[in-house]
Order: structure tokens, then C-alpha cells, then sequence
């Protein structure tokens, strides 16, 4: 067994960004295992632009965007393994991973980084009655066979659900010439960005049926056509809306699971809302020296807080191995409150500056952020609109918390109207 100061588990932007962190803060001993044959992870079947807006400040494609960070990673010298899969992790960050070269091997890291990304909900997840021919993928199944293997997946599409890849999947078929028939949402509102629905889906004449789902699948060898329907605010399909739609391929864009299978046989302690661990201001699992950034902590709209994340769980892994800066305080709790279906972190165990990422429960125009202990109001933000599919964030300063700590901070929305404003 060898020994490393820090493994981190995933060379995607999230593992990568961690990684030129905790090298700049000063740890030189780094191993970055990726499973794929290249590093980049999702990014590198994602061939359109829109990445890089806030880091970068300019229009990026996916490959174009890990490539930097790779050329950084390549500059440093930092070692990884690729066609390396992560078998075990135990709570003693004992790594246990295998490739063709080495065999079986393991690690004894005195810091490890989680960053193995997340990956889509399946067709066996929806329950969706039916048969169950050929024609139905992932969306993001979809987008490697396109861009990446040269397959045209099919001719006539339907797609379930108004997630990104969803989104961006409808106007890429369009332009490969297949014809998208529509876009089916079950909530009342999209789940993806909403520049990603006014590029993908206006611009290309592509329908969004909110409150639609698909209530049944027809074909035997291949798709035929799907049975859709609205349905009520209980999200029940009201079948006397149902009707047929003609499709010879079902793509479905239904969510993004955080992929912490190695997280769970760790011991770390999860959080229900976010499916992914429960972390400190420096994304510190509550198991020492674990760490987490990325999408298997939380899924992300924009690859631009990945790597801001990444950089937040690299330096604080860096300050772990090299004991450096440890006065810690009473911890803080931050929990969601109304109109909030999660905040992240869960804690802060230090008075400095820290950005809480959150997301809302519903779309509204017009509203206050508000954060407050059981006393009162701490601080307040006003948002001119706020969406589900769109990641929020506020900044709390360490000059503030130093008021309270050891209680609970709740984050929640407020309607402007309701104060008449």
C-alpha cells in the first residue's frame, strides 16, 4: 500500500479543479484517479458553448473548458491514473481502486476529494407504463452517441422532462434534422436555465407542455409513439387529456442522481435534500479529512460553480493535510426555511466569509431572500426573479457569524407582495 497526502476520486472539472487548488495552497503530493479514458468527465460530450460566462468571462465549449484546467493540471505535474475505477473507500480514506496496468491497488491518503460527479435518473426510476422497445436513452445517452460516436439516435423524437441536457438535447436533434415533436414537463414550470429555454426551445419552434406527462409507451421491437397527458396540481395524470403522439425515440431528461455510492461505504452522513453529503464551509464531510465538491454534492446548473466549489474543497483539504489555520468555533447550522428546498453548506465551523448556495422550491417574480435566527432577521436580499432550474447564493461575512455561533441560521423566501412593496 501506498501513501499519499491527497487522492482525489474523479478528473472531471470538479476533481481537476480541486486538485490545482490544493497544489497552489502548498500540498505537492497529489493523485487524481478517473475512470474514463481521458480527464474532463461530462464536459467532454458537452461540444456546445455557454461554459466559462462567469469564470472566464467568454463563450466556451465543454471540451474547451476542461482543457484549460487540464493544461493547468499538466503544468503542475499533478499525477493521475485514468481507466482507474474506484472499488472502496473506507472511513480510515483507505482508497481501493483497480486499472489494467496495476491490478488491484490501494491508497492510504491522509485527505481524500469526492468529485465523482452524478449521473441521469433511468427510465426504471419513472415507473412509466408500457412496453419497453428500443428508442428510449437518456438524454445525455443521446448527446454521446450524437457527439461523440456519430449516431443519430432517431428521426422522431419526444423528450420527457425540461432539464438542461433535455433542452439541449431538443435543439441539437433539430439540427442533426430529426424532428423534436415536443418538450413534456410534469411540473407547472421548466427545470433548466432559462437562457437554455429561450435558445433551445423558442428559437427552434420546439413545444414546452408543462404539467404534461408521458402515461404510456406503445412498440414492440421499436418505439412507436408514447401516450401523453396533463396533469393536476397533485402532479395525477387527468386521462380524459390523454392523446397519442407518433415518436420513434423517447429521450428522458428527469434528473441528475449525485453518485455516492463510495460516499455511503465511507459511513459519511448524508443529507436527504441534496442526495449528496453534509458538509462545512470547506466541504469537510463529517468524517475528518473526507471531502466533497462538485455535482456528487449537490448537482449544479453551471460548470462555473463547479470549479468554484472545487476550488473551496481544494484549498480546505490543503489546509487539513498541512494543519494549518484549525481554530474552529461552535457550529453554526444553516438550514432552509420557506420557499427553500435546500442550502449548502450545512454548517460553518468558522467566523470567516462564506457563500451559501441554495435552491428555491417554486418560479416567482419579485422576492426577498431573508436570513434569520430565532431573533430576527441577520440579513436580506432582494431577487427580481428566482426558479428551480437556476442555483442562488448569498454570502454571509465572518464579521457577522461571529454573532452567532453555536445557533441556527434559516434561509427562506418571501414574497414581496406580501408587504405591499
Amino acid at each position: 500500500m501506498r501513501t499519499v497526502d491527497l487522492v482525489i476520486i474523479g478528473g472531471g472539472p470538479a476533481g481537476m479543479g480541486a486538485a490545482i487548488a490544493a497544489y497552489d495552497a502548498g500540498v505537492r503530493d497529489i493523485l487524481v484517479l478517473e475512470r474514463d479514458h481521458r480527464l474532463g468527465g461530462i464536459l467532454e460530450q458537452c461540444i456546445h458553448n455557454g461554459f466559462g460566462l462567469h469564470r472566464f468571462k467568454e463563450e466556451l465549449t465543454g471540451p474547451e473548458y476542461a482543457w484549460r484546467f487540464e493544461k493547468e493540471l499538466r503544468e503542475r505535474q499533478i499525477p493521475f491514473r485514468l481507466n482507474t475505477m474506484v472499488l472502496d473507500l473506507s472511513d480510515e480514506k483507505i482508497v481501493t481502486a483497480m486499472n489494467a496496468e496495476e491490478g488491484i491497488f490501494q491508497v492510504q491518503a491522509k485527505a481524500v476529494i469526492l468529485a465523482m460527479g452524478c449521473r441521469e435518473r433511468p427510465r426504471g426510476a419513472l415507473n412509466t407504463p408500457g412496453t419497453r422497445p428500443a428508442g428510449i436513452y437518456t438524454a445525455g445517452t443521446a448527446q454521446r452517441y450524437i457527439n461523440i460516436m456519430g449516431y443519430m439516435p432517431g428521426k422522431k423524437v419526444v423528450i420527457l422532462g425540461s432539464g438542461d441536457i433535455g433542452l439541449i438535447m431538443a435543439r441539437r436533434m433539430t439540427w442533426e434534422g430529426a424532428k423534436v415533436e415536443m418538450v413534456l414537463e410534469l411540473m407547472p414550470y421548466s427545470g433548466g436555465l432559462t437562457r437554455n429555454i429561450v435558445q433551445c426551445l423558442q428559437d427552434n419552434d420546439i413545444p414546452l407542455l408543462l404539467s404534461h406527462t408521458i402515461v404510456e409507451v406503445h412498440g414492440k421491437e421499436r418505439v412507436c409513439g408514447v401516450t401523453i397527458a396533463q396533469v393536476d396540481e397533485n402532479r395525477q395524470s387527468m386521462m380524459e387529456t390523454a392523446r397519442f403522439v407518433e415518436c420513434d425515440t423517447v429521450l428522458l431528461s428527469v434528473g441528475l442522481l449525485p453518485e455516492n455510492e463510495l460516499t455511503r461505504k465511507a459511513g459519511v452522513p448524508m443529507d436527504a435534500r441534496t442526495s449528496g453529503a453534509v458538509v462545512d464551509q470547506r466541504r469537510m464531510t463529517e468524517i475528518p479529512g473526507i471531502f466533497a465538491c462538485g455535482n456528487v454534492l449537490h448537482v449544479h446548473d453551471l460548470v462555473d460553480y463547479v470549479s468554484e466549489e472545487a476550488e473551496i474543497a481544494g484549498k480546505g483539504a490543503a489546509e487539513y493535510i498541512l494543519r494549518a489555520n484549525s481554530s474552529q468555533v461552535e457550529p453554526i447550522t444553516i438550514q432552509p426555511g420557506k420557499g427553500i428546498r435546500y442550502t449548502l453548506p450545512q454548517r460553518i465551523d468558522r467566523c470567516e466569509d462564506t457563500t451559501i448556495f441554495f435552491r428555491v422550491t417554486d418560479v416567482h417574480a419579485a422576492v426577498r431572500i431573508r436570513v434569520k435566527n430565532g431573533e430576527g432577521t441577520v440579513m436580506m436580499r432582494k431577487r427580481p426573479r428566482v426558479a428551480p432550474g437556476e442555483m442562488e447564493t448569498v454570502r454571509l461575512l465572518g464579521t457577522k457569524l461571529q454573532n452567532y455561533v453555536g445557533q441556527t441560521l434559516t434561509i427562506e423566501l418571501e414574497e414581496e407582495t406580501e408587504h405591499g412593496t
